[in-house]
C-alpha cells in the first residue's frame, strides 16, 4: 500500500477522504474493545482506530499485537474525533483515521529505552542512547534537529550563491601542520613511513584559492582536530568555511550578518537586529573577563586599581605594584550563598594561579568578610558608589596580573549567573539572542616556558597595518585583524583579514614566531611561493556549523544535533570504533604496534614467512 500522506498532513479539510499512512508505531492504547494506534513517521502523528466492529477479527488481532516501533501500513478513512477528544499537542489532533486496512511491514522487538515519551527518554544514559543511535534518531526531538540542520545548510547554500561565492571541496587529506591542535595522522601504504594528516580546517588550501582567482569561496567542510572532547567539541566536525579577495573586515562583517539574519529567520521565523554591536578584545576582558560575553545580564567587573593603589591592604596594594590590577564584581543578590558555592568560586581563582577568593557578604546591613577591617573610608565608598552595594550582594575581589584577574572573575560571573538562574533570580528569555562582534584581538602570546612569541590565532593574520612597524621591535602591541561572532556567550566562530605579502608573512614566520627558514620552508614553502605570484588582498571566517544548530535547536551539547557523534572518549558506540585492525593491515602499512595486544587480536607471522 503506497502512501497517500505523510502522518502530519491530515486535517479537518481530509475529512470523508480514503488515505493510507505508513511509519511506526508510536504507542497503542486498548480502551473499551477499541485499539487506537499512533502512528508516526518523519513529519509528525497520526491517531488511528480499530474498531472490531467494523473490521474481520484477523486484522483486529494482527493490530492487538503490535508494539512500539512496529513498521505498518494502514489504509481508512478520514473522520473527525468525538467531542472532547481532541488533541491540541499534535497538529493532526482534530482528526483521526478509521482503519479498514493494514500492513504490517516488519515487527519490531522489546527497545532498550522508549522513544515514545520525550520525559523518560531524555533521561535514558546517553551511552545507551549513541549506542542504539538509529533508535534515538526516531525521537521527535532529534528528528526535528536533523531537519533544522538540513534547512539551515540549505539556507547558508543559498545565501552564499545568492553573494558571488563558489563551493569548492578541498582535500581531506593534507599534510601535517603541528602548529595548532593534535592531528589525526593517516599512514601512507605507498612510502612507508609518510603520513598523510586529516586537515583541522581548509585555511592554506582557500588562502591559494585567492591566489587562483575564485575570489569568493565557501564550502561546508568537514575538519579533525585530535583533542580532548567536550560538549561542544568532537573529534570531526563541520564549518562553514568562507574566504573573499580584495575585502577589508567590514565586508566580513556585512556578509555574516546576512548569513545569519537568514539563518535565524528560517530556523526560528526570527528577524535578527542587525548591524551587531562591536567590542574590542580589552574592553571584553575588561567588562566580562571573557572574549566572548554573554551581553544578556550585567554584573560586569569593576576596576578598583587607582583607588586601591595605596590601599593599607597588602594583597591588593602589592597585586598593583608587581604591575596588577584590582577588580571586582556585585553579584546582587548572592549574600546567601553557600559555603560550598563560595568554596567553587574559590576553586575558579585558584585555577588561575591565585592564592584564594576575597569578597564580602553584604547581610543585615553589615559587610561580612576578614578584609572589610583594612578598607579605608575612602575605599569603601568608592565601592559603595561604584558597584550599587545594597543588602543582599555579595561582592567578589581579584587581585594579579590584568589578564589573570578579568578571567578569574569572568569565570566566576557565568557560575554567579548560573546559581542565579537556578534560583529564579536571573530570568532570561529563551528568544534573546545577543549577538557582537569581538574585535581587536592582540595578534601575539608569550609563552614563557618556550620563551617565543606564538600566534593567538593563526600565523596567516595580518597585523592592523600601523602596527606591522612593532613586529620587530614591540610584538606585545601589535593588534591583529582577527574578529569573533559571539551569541549569548558562544563564540559561533572567527576569522581574520589574512596576510598576502610575502615579505610581511616571512617576517611572522621566522622573526616574530622563530620557525627556523628551513622549517619555514618545509611546512608552507608552496604558500609562499603562491604569494610570489601574485596575491589579492583576502580574508575569511569560520562558523561552527554543529555549535550553531546547537543553539538554534536550544540544546547544550552538539552531540544532539549530529546524526552520528562520538563519546566524550572519542568512541562511536553504535559501530565499535575505533577497533583494531589485523596484522595484514598493519603489514601493508609497515607499522609495528608498541602497545600491549589487544585481546583477540591476531599474532603477526614471522618476518618472510607466509601468512596461512
Amino acid at each position: 500500500m503506497k502512501r497517500t500522506h505523510h502522518c502530519n498532513e491530515l486535517r479537518p479539510a481530509h475529512i470523508g477522504q480514503t488515505v493510507t499512512l505508513s511509519g511506526w508505531v508510536h504507542s497503542r492504547r486498548d480502551l473499551g474493545g477499541l485499539i487506537f494506534i499512533d502512528i508516526r513517521d518523519r513529519e509528525g502523528r497520526t491517531q488511528t482506530v480499530f474498531d472490531p466492529s467494523d473490521l474481520p477479527a484477523a486484522l483486529f488481532e494482527q493490530a492487538a499485537a503490535l508494539r512500539s516501533e512496529c513498521v505498518v501500513s494502514i489504509t481508512g478513512a478520514v473522520r473527525q474525533r468525538p467531542v472532547g477528544t481532541n488533541n491540541a499537542k499534535i497538529p493532526t489532533g482534530e482528526v483521526e483515521v478509521a482503519v479498514t486496512a493494514l500492513e504490517v511491514l516488519n515487527m519490531a522487538e522489546v527497545l532498550p529505552f522508549p522513544v515514545d515519551d520525550p520525559e523518560i527518554a531524555s533521561k535514558v544514559n546517553e551511552e545507551l542512547r549513541l549506542q542504539y543511535r538509529y533508535l534515538d534518531l526516531r525521537r521527535p526531538e532529534m528528528a526535528r534537529n536533523l531537519k533544522v540542520r538540513s534547512k539551515v545548510a540549505i539556507a547558508t547554500r543559498s545565501y552564499m550563491d545568492e553573494q558571488g561565492f563558489l563551493e569548492v571541496e578541498t582535500p581531506t587529506l593534507f599534510k601535517s601542520t603541528p602548529e595548532g591542535a593534535r592531528e589525526f595522522l593517516v599512514p601512507n601504504r605507498r612510502e612507508p613511513g609518510t603520513f598523510y594528516a586529516l586537515p583541522q580546517s581548509p585555511q592554506q588550501f582557500k588562502q591559494i584559492l585567492m591566489v587562483a582567482g575564485v575570489e569568493r569561496y565557501f564550502q561546508l567542510a568537514r575538519c579533525y582536530r585530535d583533542e580532548d572532547l567536550r560538549a561542544d567539541r568532537q573529534p570531526e566536525f563541520t564549518q562553514v568555511d568562507i574566504e573573499m579577495s580584495f575585502i577589508e573586515r567590514e565586508d566580513i562583517y556585512a556578509l555574516i550578518e546576512g548569513l545569519l539574519k537568514r539563518v535565524w529567520k528560517t530556523a526560528l521565523n526570527m528577524d535578527i537586529p542587525t548591524p551587531f554591536k562591536r567590542i574590542s578584545f580589552e574592553e571584553a576582558l575588561n567588562r566580562f573577563g571573557i572574549d566572548k560575553p554573554d551581553t544578556r545580564f550585567g554584573m560586569e567587573l569593576v576596576d578598583f586599581t587607582a583607588e586601591f593603589r595605596t590601599s593599607t591592604f597588602k594583597v591588593f596594594s602589592g597585586a598593583i605594584a608587581a604591575g596588577g590590577v584590582v577588580k571586582a564584581l556585585n553579584a546582587k543578590g548572592l549574600a546567601g550563598a553557600t559555603q560550598g558555592q563560595i568554596e567553587t568560586m574559590t576553586e575558579y581563582a585558584k585555577s588561575f594561579g591565585a592564592k584564594g577568593l576575597a569578597y564580602i557578604k553584604v547581610e543585615n546591613g553589615e559587610w561580612k568578610s576578614p578584609i572589610v577591617k583594612f578598607f579605608s573610608a575612602t575605599e569603601k565608598a568608592a565601592l559603595i558608589a561604584k558597584l550599587a552595594i545594597e543588602e543582599g550582594d555579595l561582592i567578589l575581589f581579584a587581585a594579579d596580573q590584568w589578564l589573570t584577574a578579568c578571567e578569574i572573575l569572568g569565570k566566576i560571573r557565568l557560575y554567579c549567573a548560573d546559581v542565579l538562574k537556578t534560583q529564579g533570580r536571573l530570568v532570561i528569555p529563551a528568544d534573546q539572542f545577543n549577538f557582537l562582534w569581538v574585535i581587536e584581538f592582540p595578534l601575539l602570546g608569550f609563552d614563557r616556558e618556550q620563551n617565543r612569541w606564538y600566534s593567538s590565532h593563526h600565523p596567516f593574520t595580518a597585523p592592523v597595518t600601523q602596527d606591522i612597524p612593532l613586529l620587530k621591535t614591540d610584538p606585545k602591541k601589535v593588534r591583529g585583524q582577527h574578529y569573533d561572532v559571539v551569541v549569548n556567550g558562544v563564540e559561533l566562530g572567527g576569522g581574520s583579514i589574512r596576510i598576502h605579502q610575502p615579505d610581511v608573512q616571512k617576517t611572522v614566520f621566522e622573526e616574530v614566531l622563530q620557525i627556523p627558514p628551513e622549517e619555514t620552508k618545509l611546512r608552507f614553502g608552496y604558500m609562499l611561493d603562491a604569494f610570489r605570484y601574485g596575491a589579492p588582498p583576502h580574508g575569511g571566517i569560520a562558523l561552527g556549523f554543529d555549535r550553531l544548530i546547537a543553539i538554534l535547536c536550544g540544546t547544550p551539547s552538539i552531540r544532539d544535533v549530529i546524526a552520528f557523534p562520538k563519546t566524550a572518549k572519542g568512541t562511536d558506540l553504535m559501530t565499535d570504533s575505533p577497533a583494531t585492525v589485523s596484522a595484514k593491515q598493519l603489514r601493508d602499512l609497515h607499522i609495528e604496534l608498541k602497545v600491549p595486544k589487544p585481546a583477540g587480536m591476531p599474532t603477526p607471522p614471522a618476518p618472510g614467512t607466509t601468512p596461512q
